[in-house]
C-alpha cells in the first residue's frame, strides 16, 4: 500500500512511518511531498495521506489527535505500548503540550534532528525505526 506524507519528517511522520512499517504495513511505500500537494496527490495515486492538511489522517484530526496517535487508537488500541508512544508522540509533535509528558520533549529535540542527519525523507524513516523500535521495547518491559 501507499502511504504519504508531507517532505523532511520529524516527529509524527517519523514515528507514523515506523509504525505503519512494524505493525500495519510492512510492504508500505512511502511518498514525502510538499504539503500544499498530499490531499490531491494521496487520492492521484490512491495512497493514504497522513500529517498534512486534506490527509485521510491529518495533523490533528477532530478528536485533537495527532496522525500516529489516531492509528494506533483505530487499529493497535490493545497495544498499551503503543498507546503511551502515542500519548508521548502526540505531546512531542504539538508543542503546547510537550511539557504534558516527560518523554516528549526529548523526542522532540531527537527527531528535530533527523533531517540533519539523513540525506533524504526515505534515509530519515528507516534510520529513525531503531529509536521507536528501543522506545517501544522500553515502555512494553515497563508493563510487564
Amino acid at each position: 500500500m501507499k502511504w504519504i506524507t508531507r517532505r523532511r519528517i520529524q516527529v509524527n511522520r517519523t514515528a507514523t512511518c515506523w509504525l505503519i512499517r512494524r505493525f500495519l504495513d510492512s510492504e508500505a511505500v512511502f511518498l514525502f511531498v510538499p504539503a500544499e500537494d498530499v490531499a490531491k496527490t494521496q487520492v492521484a495515486v490512491g495512497a493514504t495521506g497522513f500529517d498534512a492538511p486534506g490527509a485521510t489522517y491529518p495533523h490533528r484530526d477532530a478528536q485533537g489527535r495527532c496522525s500516529f496517535a489516531a492509528l494506533v487508537h483505530e487499529r493497535s488500541s490493545h497495544d498499551l505500548a503503543l498507546v503511551e508512544m502515542a500519548r508521548i508522540v502526540q505531546a512531542a509533535d504539538f508543542l503546547e503540550e510537550v511539557d504534558d509528558h516527560p518523554a516528549a520533549r526529548g523526542l522532540l529535540l531527537i527527531s528535530r534532528g533527523f533531517p540533519m542527519v539523513t540525506k533524504d525523507d526515505h534515509e530519515t524513516a528507516n534510520r529513525a525505526c531503531f529509536v521507536y523500535d528501543a522506545l517501544y521495547a522500553s515502555i512494553a518491559e515497563t508493563l510487564v
